[in-house]
Formats: structure tokens, C-alpha cells, sequence
């Protein structure tokens, strides 16, 4: 339990201001898509089966958009705005397959600052090996909360 430690939250809605970049680059290994498949048991053999996704207009398989999007929401939860921090909306487009092994590089961007309501807009874009859009979207994101101290109150909930 890490009641009364020290937690490293993200950083502080003061902190954050429009034009705010992160860039990161993620690859898509056999070993994410066969734990993907295995946590939510999705048999669907456009994801797998080469000899199904062959006879597809995708010629090969692709992988599952919700992978797509839960590389954005930890790039949200551990670097922009970080660690406390939650996506209250999104909105995501996925214009152009990612096959198995690809590499996308995204870049995320603070776009908007609500400090009445505290929360920030951020935009995703993420781009192939060919330079080609395969993700775009925005995500309302609540920065994490600052934390009073610790006090029997606070156990209440437990």
C-alpha cells in the first residue's frame, strides 16, 4: 500500500501551456498483438490470420485500433500530463491501416488550457515509416489533482 509515500505525479495545470509538444516513436511487435489478444480473448482474423487478411483489401494483417489508442493514453498517463492525470473525452481517427512490426512516431500536442474547468486539449497525430497519417484526434484531458496531506479523513473510502 503506498499510503503516506511520496507519489511522482505528472505536472501541475500551471505548468501546462498551449504549444506544449511530446514526440514519441512506438513499434508494434508480434508480442504486443498475442498479449492484446490474450487480455481480451478478440479472435478476429483480420488481426492474425494471414491467409484471412491476404484476401482483404488490407492484404496483410493489421493491428487492433484499440492498441493504437491505448499507446496514446499511456503516452497521456506517463509523460503528457503524466502520472494522476485522466482522459475525460476522445476523439480518434485511424485513416490508414498499421501492419505487424510497424513503427509509428507521434506527436502529441497541448492545443487548449481550460484552467476554470482543469482541463487541457490535446492533439495526436501518428505517422508511418512512410510519413503517412494512421492516427489523428484530440483528447480532453484532466491534468492530475494536487493532494493535501494524508489524515485519518483520508481513510474513510477505504
Amino acid at each position: 500500500m503506498l499510503l503516506g509515500k511520496k507519489r511522482k505525479l505528472g505536472r501541475k495545470m500551471e505548468e501546462i501551456t498551449v504549444g506544449e509538444k511530446l514526440s514519441m516513436t512506438e513499434k508494434v511487435e508480434d508480442k504486443d498483438i498475442l498479449l492484446y489478444l490474450g487480455l481480451t480473448d478478440d479472435a478476429n482474423p483480420l488481426y492474425i490470420q494471414h491467409d484471412y487478411a491476404s484476401q482483404t483489401p488490407f492484404e496483410k494483417p493489421i493491428v487492433p485500433s484499440i492498441m493504437l489508442t491505448g499507446m496514446i493514453t499511456s503516452a497521456i498517463s506517463k509523460y503528457l500530463p503524466g502520472p494522476g492525470s485522466h482522459i475525460l473525452s476522445q476523439e480518434i481517427e485511424f485513416p490508414k491501416p498499421v501492419y505487424h512490426y510497424g513503427t509509428i512516431e507521434f506527436l502529441f500536442e497541448v492545443v487548449d488550457v481550460v484552467r476554470d474547468e482543469h482541463t487541457i486539449v490535446i492533439s495526436v497525430v501518428g505517422t508511418n515509416e512512410k510519413n503517412e497519417t494512421v492516427i489523428q484526434g484530440k483528447l480532453k484531458v484532466c491534468p492530475p489533482h494536487r493532494l493535501e496531506e494524508i489524515h485519518g479523513r483520508a481513510l474513510d473510502n477505504f
